[in-house]
Parts: structure tokens; C-alpha cells; sequence
């Protein structure tokens, strides 16, 4: 099983024209093995990579929009199987997890959310997606600010607050409350808690 994200850029066009590199920094930033993207229609792109790092990655991607005061980001994550066919391009690719976020995507804008999980488990996806719209309260609304902390801590996982100070130039107290109104360490409940449920989706499929 593999996990397919297919997002876009919100309102790209009101946009000042940076937002493109800094989705190519971070679609190039993400780790490169099993782990696929493509930019197609200028302001979509679709990320093929292990169902275990879906969640982070689109929290990581998120952050890294959102650097840009107004913009965000649109994102759908498709759990599956993939078609063995003969292409090494994303865009070009099939099989359940491509259908999935596909669909997902789809339906982003009529259920007003900016993210949202399709897999084969019908209560995966229930469970998942009200655990989503919770942590999207706080996402939706992070600032610059709080976006770059977000972003520099995920780039630097194993490090402690001071060294990302260090790097990011500022205070480890204006770090420490940066994360803290981004609701920082409850996200990354959220996500040991997909990366859980996904290992049992996992196991449910390989029994069928």
C-alpha cells in the first residue's frame, strides 16, 4: 500500500509569484527514496510516496505555503495499491491510492476542508478525516511566523528547541511559544496516531 497526495495552491494567481519556488523547495526537501512528485497545471502537483509519511509531509508542505502571508494549500492524501504500469511519471501513474486522492481532492472544495484522507477502510476515512477537520482549526490558522517554526521544526526533527533558535535566528522562548500557538506537539499526536491506524489498514488489506 502506498499513499498518493494530490494538492494545489489556494487563489495561486493573488498570490505574489515566490509561492512556486517555495513549493519546489519543499516538494525537493521531502526524503527521496520510495518518493515521487510532479508539478503539472501550474499550481497542482502530485506526491507518490510511503502511506507512513503522508500525514507529516502534508503538515511539512502546509507549513511551508503558509510562510506566505494569505496563501495555503489544498491537499488530498489517497491510500492504495498502484498499477504496475510502464511510466515513471506521476502524473501518468493509476491504480487505487491515485483513484483515491483523486476523488478526495475532488470533493476538498464542497466539504470546505483543506485537508482530507481516502483509503480502503471506509472507518479509517471516518475516523481520520473528523480528526483532520479538529487539527485544521489550528493549521488553517497559523501566521508566517508560526508556519516558519513549524517548517524549520519538521526540517529539523531530531534537534532540541535551542539548535532551531539557532537556525531560525531567533529566541528558544519565541520558538517554544510559536509552536505552542500552532498546537505544534498535538499535531504530532495526530500524526503517531495515523501512522498507527495506518499500519492496521495496512494489515487488514494484506488479509483480504
Amino acid at each position: 500500500m502506498i499513499a498518493v497526495i494530490t494538492g494545489d495552491i489556494v487563489n495561486s494567481r493573488e498570490l505574489p509569484s515566490l509561492w512556486i519556488e517555495i513549493l519546489k523547495e519543499a516538494l525537493s526537501a521531502l526524503p527521496k527514496e520510495n518518493t515521487k512528485w510532479e508539478i503539472f497545471r501550474g499550481d497542482s502537483f502530485q506526491i507518490e510516496l510511503p502511506s507512513q509519511q503522508a500525514l507529516l509531509t502534508s503538515v511539512y508542505i502546509k507549513a511551508c505555503i503558509k510562510t506566505i502571508k494569505g496563501a495555503d494549500v489544498r491537499l488530498s492524501i489517497g491510500l492504495g495499491t498502484k498499477a504496475k504500469i510502464a511510466t515513471t511519471k506521476v502524473t501518468e501513474a493509476s491504480g487505487e491510492a491515485y483513484v483515491n486522492s483523486g476523488e478526495g481532492f475532488d470533493g476538498l472544495k464542497s466539504n470546505k476542508v483543506n485537508l482530507v484522507v481516502k483509503s480502503p477502510s471506509a472507518e479509517f476515512d471516518e475516523d481520520m478525516n473528523l480528526y483532520f477537520k479538529l487539527a485544521l482549526i489550528a493549521m488553517d490558522s497559523w501566521s508566517p511566523i508560526a508556519s516558519e517554526v513549524v517548517k524549520q521544526t519538521i526540517e529539523n526533527q531530531n534537534e532540541n528547541q535551542d539548535k532551531i533558535a539557532k537556525i531560525s535566528g531567533r529566541s528558544q522562548s519565541s520558538i517554544s511559544e510559536a509552536l505552542k500557538r500552532a498546537h505544534f506537539s498535538e499535531i504530532m499526536e495526530l500524526e503517531k496516531k495515523y501512522r498507527l491506524l495506518v499500519d492496521k489498514v495496512f494489515e487488514q488489506w494484506k488479509s483480504y
